[in-house]
């Protein structure tokens, strides 16, 4: 599965930037994080608890940070377990282009599920992922650019 799509932020690059890869904005922004803590200056382990269609999973996961194209991209790859409920994987490509007094941010995502999820079927799973990246993007704005 990949999605794409980009959302324009009335906040500078840097600023933008800088709230990606804060542990405690990122904590907010993310639909069901229970926890996310800074293992590495390029780790973070995540507990998420999310409902998938019927199939509800609290998933324990990792995610590795490539900040090498710092401030206008980076990119993250991540996988997560969820018990008997299954797994997930996958990673995200991040671009960060000046607009004028914000910051268009543009990603590219992929993810493999396996498991109980799974089988729910691509559509549930793709819209699903949808709503959650839209819900996280909404949150990333309101923490970086209140209304």
């Amino acid at each position: 599965m990949e999605l794409q799509d980009e959302i324009r932020i009335g906040v500078s690059k840097e600023r933008l930037y800088a709230a990606l890869n804060d542990p405690e904005i990122l904590k907010v922004c993310i639909p069901g994080c229970e926890s996310l803590e800074q293992t590495s200056p390029t780790e973070m382990d995540a507990v998420v608890a999310l409902k998938v269609g019927p199939v509800k999973a609290r998933f324990n996961g990792s995610v590795v940070l490539d900040r090498s194209g710092a401030p206008d991209a980076m990119s993250l790859v991540g996988e997560g377990k969820g018990g008997a409920a299954g797994f997930a994987k996958g990673g995200a490509d991040v671009e960060l282009l000046d607009d004028g007094d914000g910051t268009i941010l543009r990603y590219t995502a992929k993810a493999q599920t396996g498991g109980k999820i799974a089988q729910l079927g691509s559509r549930l799973i793709q819209s699903t992922a949808k709503k959650l990246s839209a819900k996280f993007f909404e949150n990333l704005a309101d923490q970086v650019a209140p209304p």
